[in-house]
């Protein structure tokens, strides 16, 4: 039976209708986009960021010395807190898989020039006017690195050499003829690889790949699997999901069972692929809402590999166990 989700395989050469953000500051990584942000501001005195996000996001705040607290986020991926940054700080606010552009826009027009949005989980929500965002290709298609800054100019781009993606893709070429158990050991040493990285531009490889992809076909797929799974298992969902129509493209469909049993288990025994958004985060006291998220929700996969089929042996599986 075919495995679904998990990483990706090396993507198709296809008629490409224009990859998406080929008007930002094309790097090697999200993280490297966000501290190449971080560098041109400057003199960034503190960050707020959510305690419930990935550990990586933390390299360049400890890179570049900047003082950094967390912030409590509720079960609706929102800001608990009404917090004021003073001048010299900075809010960085996750578009938690891909379906909070319409909250991100609100927090936008709230916190103006002291907003960083980490698009890492939304490849597709446009980047706003006048607003500091990151963003990260590997989690939607099939490359092995690369990454988008906006809201700063280029003018230190200059300065970067060009990466070499050719280092870290082998398990994106295993996959593709051996299938998902063959590469994870070499996808989990390239995930690795990608740690600290120094910021480079780009590698032309991946940009070549991502100038032939059908991202329109991209975008339709997960919606419609979206779309197809939330009517399927709302009733199931503990999570308030925003509708459809306010975001762009989702990344997976986060699923957190009402029930107290070990769906991700189940789900990856069966073949499912499913990861774990954060296994960094820990269960300390006052962040009880953080580590339940991140202990209890299922990203199931939606994306463009897949169709009805594939989105109906996942319903049944849940509805069986």
């Amino acid at each position: 039976m075919q495995a679904i989700g998990g990483y990706f395989e090396l993507a198709d050469y296809e008629q490409g209708d224009g990859f998406p953000h080929q008007d930002g500051i094309l790097l090697n990584t999200g993280r490297n986009a966000l501290e190449y942000i971080l560098r041109y501001i400057g003199e960034v005195k503190g960050v707020y960021l959510p305690y419930y996000t990935c550990e990586v996001v933390l390299e360049p705040l400890k890179k570049l010395h900047i003082p950094f607290s967390f912030y409590h986020i509720n079960a609706k991926f929102e800001m608990v807190e009404d917090i004021q940054p003073k001048e010299g700080e900075y809010i960085i606010a996750n578009n938690y898989f891909g379906v909070k552009d319409a909250y991100i826009k609100l927090l936008a027009e709230k916190y103006g020039t002291h907003l960083i949005v980490d698009c890492a989980q939304a490849f597709f929500a446009k980047p706003i006017s006048g607003i500091k965002s990151f963003y990260s290709t590997r989690k939607y298609v099939g490359v092995a690195d690369g990454g988008a800054a906006y809201g700063v100019d280029d003018k230190y781009s200059l300065l970067y050499d060009e990466d070499d993606s050719t280092l870290h893709n082998s398990h994106l070429l295993i996959r593709k003829k051996h299938g998902a158990e063959a590469g994870f050991k070499d996808y989990q040493l390239n995930e690795t690889k990608l740690d600290n990285q120094p910021i480079r531009l780009m590698c032309r490889n991946t940009r070549d790949i991502l100038w032939h992809i059908d991202y329109q076909k991209v975008i339709t797929k997960r919606r419609e699997n979206f779309a197809y799974l939330h009517e399927g298992l709302k009733e199931e969902n503990f999570l308030q999901l925003p509708e459809i129509e306010t975001f762009a493209c989702p990344m997976v469909y986060p699923f957190m069972t009402k029930k107290d049993w070990n769906l991700r288990k189940e789900l990856i025994d069966k073949r499912i692929f499913v990861a774990k958004y954060w296994p960094n985060i820990h269960q300390l006291n006052g962040y009880e809402t953080e580590y339940d998220l991140a202990m209890r929700i299922v990203p199931i996969p939606i994306d463009q590999r897949y169709g009805k089929e594939e989105m109906n042996r996942i319903t049944d599986i849940i509805r069986n166990i």
